[in-house]
């Protein structure tokens, strides 16, 4: 699969960089990334890849546009105020590259539907807002082997990291399992800084691009937090990959997928991040 000149054009920014290239960016033309919600994360995240010339992304989100989402949702506008999320999304990633292929999910992902959904994607990116879809995808992504980006914000803080199952810890061996219903508050009761979605979710997209083109580190066997009120990233090391894991050691005691009740809009089990 060649570049045309105008995908050249498009991308000669990318060809002049030598861990990219014209190798690279055919790796990106010919890629599939999934990601999993519409909203704060994955709106920066879905215009960069876009941007970036991923071939097919595909987009997952039952919602339809909010007045409330517009605070950092930015892939939406207000005249898509009452339409589904997919579709807003999709009419804004196919104005900025017409050459990418996006496929929309307008449905709930659950135990049901998402290895399906999964199944022949390269990389899938986690930009849901409460535990119970997060611990799906990571189950499902471990028993798909399918590599995805994990991430999370509240208040003025960010987290994100990056899993390969079967190579590194997973999401589980970090917070194991969720907290009980009511511990941790939701960004509709603790808030959001709306810049904080576009400096993470544009983290998640990047280390999309990584893993497709073998560019640099990635994320893996380390969380990444982000205060924005002091302006200060620390990077945690995580526990070995299987260290008692219940989905990823050597004999899992998780063998089928399981919908958990919780609330949205979280960071990691606990209510705060683990640099503390």
């Amino acid at each position: 699969m060649s570049l045309t000149n105008e995908e050249l054009e498009r991308y000669s920014r990318h060809l002049i960089l030598k861990e990219i290239g014209y190798k690279g960016q055919k790796k990106l033309k010919e890629a599939r990334v999934l990601i999993i919600g519409a909203g704060g994360l994955d709106a920066p995240a879905a215009m960069y890849l876009a941007a970036a010339g991923v071939g097919t992304i595909g987009i997952a989100d039952a919602d339809v546009v909010d007045l409330s989402n517009l605070q950092r949702q930015v892939i939406h506008t207000t005249r898509d105020i009452g339409n589904p999320k997919v579709d807003s999304a999709k009419e804004t990633m196919t104005a900025i590259n017409p050459n990418v292929r996006v496929e929309t999910y307008h449905t709930f992902l659950t135990s049901s539907n998402i290895r399906e959904t999964i199944r022949g994607y390269d990389f899938v990116l986690d930009g849901t807002d409460n535990f119970a879809a997060k611990f799906l995808i990571n189950d499902a992504c471990v028993m798909e082997k399918i590599p995805f980006s994990h991430a999370g914000i509240i208040r003025f803080r960010g987290q994100l990291m990056t899993v390969l199952p079967g190579e590194s810890p997973c999401y589980r061996c970090a917070f194991k399992e969720p907290p009980p219903k009511g511990a941790v508050p939701t960004c509709k009761e603790a808030g959001v800084i709306g810049a904080m979605a576009g400096v993470i979710g544009s983290l998640q997209a990047l280390e999309a691009v990584k893993y497709i083109t073998g560019a640099g580190e990635l994320l893996t066997g380390k969380l990444l937090t982000f205060d924005a009120l002091s302006m200060k990233f620390h990077t945690v090391k995580l526990p070995p990959r299987g260290d008692g894991c219940a989905i990823c050691s050597a004999h899992p005691s998780i063998t089928e997928l399981i919908d958990y009740e919780q609330p949205a809009c979280e960071l990691s089990p606990g209510g705060k991040n683990r640099e503390q």
